[in-house]
């Protein structure tokens, strides 16, 4: 398998969903306002930082999910895409996934953003294979819990390789397309390690790695 990975987040998106979404959750009335957007910026920060908690991020974000029924997530969730989403798609990142389909690359996106917000935006861009972060889901409802393995940081590798075991493939060449030092472990393991757009930290470990940097945000 000659499998293309990418991050979505600020790499094939201009912005991060997870943090648009609380942030749309709040302009909706959802969730209070002021508070949920500092402890949103917060988390934000931390995540930038690298010194995330990612259990208690989903704690936090899971939260409005189990709190509505699912038609009202599904609305909300719709009008989230259209009004917040799709003004963030690079049509450079759409050229680049065109690319590796015309190569016959398998495609897939791997993001610690949960697979509730990130499912639409993967399937906006036609890219069938997902590892996102699981939010609970049982008899009809979120539960505002975690399953499974969160999809941050050394996590996206053990996602990955939990997914390559279960399609029982073996990866012939890989690439990984990535903003964050986040994302490091993952990067190192891929044939093909590119930053795109990238924070200081993995700008810096790109380059003494000489690794590919490219970026999606500007004419080539």
């Amino acid at each position: 398998m000659r499998l293309a990975i990418f991050d979505l987040d600020n790499t094939l998106i201009a912005g991060d969903s997870d943090y648009e979404w609380g942030r749309f959750l709040a302009d909706q009335g959802i969730v209070d306002g002021p508070s949920y957007e500092r402890a949103n910026r917060e988390f934000y920060e931390q995540y930038k930082a690298g010194t995330l908690d990612i259990r208690a991020f989903c704690r936090f974000s899971f939260r409005p999910l189990a709190e509505q029924p699912l038609d009202r997530l599904l609305g909300l969730r719709e009008n989230f895409f259209r009004e917040r989403i799709e003004p963030l798609v690079l049509p450079a990142a759409c050229d680049l996934l065109a690319e590796h389909r015309r190569h016959g690359h398998v495609l897939m996106i791997i993001t610690a953003t949960n697979r509730f917000v990130s499912e639409p935006v993967a399937m906006h861009f036609g890219v069938d294979h997902l590892l996102a972060t699981e939010p609970e889901f049982r008899d009809g409802r979120y539960t505002g819990e975690l399953t499974g393995i969160p999809c941050f940081q050394h996590g996206k590798v053990q996602r990955l390789e939990q997914w390559l075991a279960e399609q029982g493939h073996a990866i012939e060449e890989s690439w990984f397309y990535s903003d964050s030092h986040n994302d490091i472990p993952l990067l190192e393991m891929v044939d093909h390690p590119v930053a795109v757009d990238a924070d200081v930290p993995l700008s810096n470990h790109a380059a003494a790695k000489d690794w590919k940097q490219l970026s999606l945000r500007v004419p080539a």
